[in-house]
This record gives C-alpha cells, structure tokens and sequence, in this order.
C-alpha cells in the first residue's frame, strides 16, 4: 500500500513557480508588506500591485481594528471616494462600528445621536440595515455590556469582520485601477493547488485506514 501511495505521489507535481505565487498572492492579500518585499527579493516573484498601495490599505485596516473608524473612512476616500459611494452596505457597516466604539467608550448622548442622524435614515432605506441598527442600539439598554446577550458587537472579532471587509473593498478596487484581478487569480491558483493536496491528503487517509484494518 505504501508503495502505491509513493507511486501516485511521484506523478502529481506542484511547480514551485505555482506555489511562489499562491504565496505571494497571499502576502498581498492579507497585506504583509514587508514579507512581500523580502518574498520578492528572496524567490523573484513579483507582486501584482506595489508595496506602497499595500501599505496604504492595511493603514485603513489597522485604523479599524485600533477602533479609529472615523480615520479610516477618511483614508478610504483619500484613497478612492468611489469605494464607499459604490458600496452602501460597507458604509453602513463602518458606521455601525463608529456606533460601537461609542457604546464602547461610554459617549451615550453622542451614540445616540450619531444612531438616529446617521445611521436611522439608512435603516428607513434597508430593512436588513435597519435590524442590524436596532441590534447595536440595543446594547445602551445593558448597564454591564460584557454579560448582555449581544456583547459579540463589543468583541475585536467584529472590528476585524469589519477592517476584512473594508480591505477586501480596497483591494479590489486597486487591482481593477491597475488592471489587475488578484482576487480571483488567487482563487483560482489556490484551487488548483487544494485539489491536489486534498487528493494526497486522501491517499495518505486510505494508507491510515489500510493499516489500521491490516494490524487490528
């Protein structure tokens, strides 16, 4: 049986080209910008946009996991005011985590006002808008928050639901001004790849399984 693994295992090749680039889509992605740069000076793969945009969206993804809400919507359209013009459920989603971090700070006169000047007219135009805006305002009914039954909207969980979201919006808008398409170049090699990994993962199970039975 060990044999045979060996023998299928010996026919199915993942170019390391291949597996460079699934790496370095990653880094890009996910925003690493210095693991891109030595990424790129160690192996010579290059990346599909440059360090500098990298930098300049994971500046607006550490502002939203920081809490600073505020900054990073300002960065977003110092970067490309289209990207929350164009995207109203990530802009309701970024002003919801505004009402947050409000909430959180304790600044319950200027949450509620933000709520009913800035986030109610939104939720008359967006039945789902308007559920998830009663949900956050239904926090300013606990006196201890962190044993109600909606504290998840405390939790950095959802400030990184939310700085994933506002990075995946800038990436792809990026890629489409450089006439790019890393989102789903990296799907699709990746897909490639899991194919293959899951097939030997596969044969590795029925070798398992195999020696399991054969020694029981």
């Amino acid at each position: 049986m060990r044999e045979e693994w060996e023998k299928r295992l010996s026919h199915i090749r993942i170019r390391k080209e291949d597996m460079n680039k699934l790496v370095m889509n990653f880094l890009v992605t996910e925003g690493y910008a210095e693991a891109v740069a030595k990424f790129q000076m160690e192996t010579g793969t290059e990346p599909d946009m440059d360090v500098a945009m990298i930098m300049d969206r994971m500046a607006v993804k550490k502002a939203v996991q920081c809490g600073n809400v505020e900054d990073a919507i300002e960065k977003v359209n110092d970067l490309n005011p289209e990207i929350l013009d164009t995207n109203p459920e990530l802009f309701f989603h970024l002003q919801q985590q505004r009402l947050i971090e409000l909430i959180r700070n304790e600044k319950i006169e200027e949450a509620l006002e933000f709520a009913q000047e800035e986030l109610a007219p939104r939720g008359e135009e967006n039945q789902s808008f308007l559920e998830e805006l009663e949900r956050t305002v239904s926090l300013l009914v606990f006196k201890d928050v962190s044993n109600c039954p909606l504290r998840e909207l405390l939790d950095i969980s959802q400030r990184l639901k939310t700085a994933n979201e506002v990075n995946a919006a800038i990436l792809t808008s990026q890629s489409h001004e450089k006439g790019l398409n890393t989102i789903n170049n990296f799907r699709s090699l990746s897909l490639e790849i899991v194919r293959k990994l899951v097939y030997l993962l596969a044969l590795a199970q029925n070798i398992i399984l195999a020696s399991y039975l054969f020694n029981k």
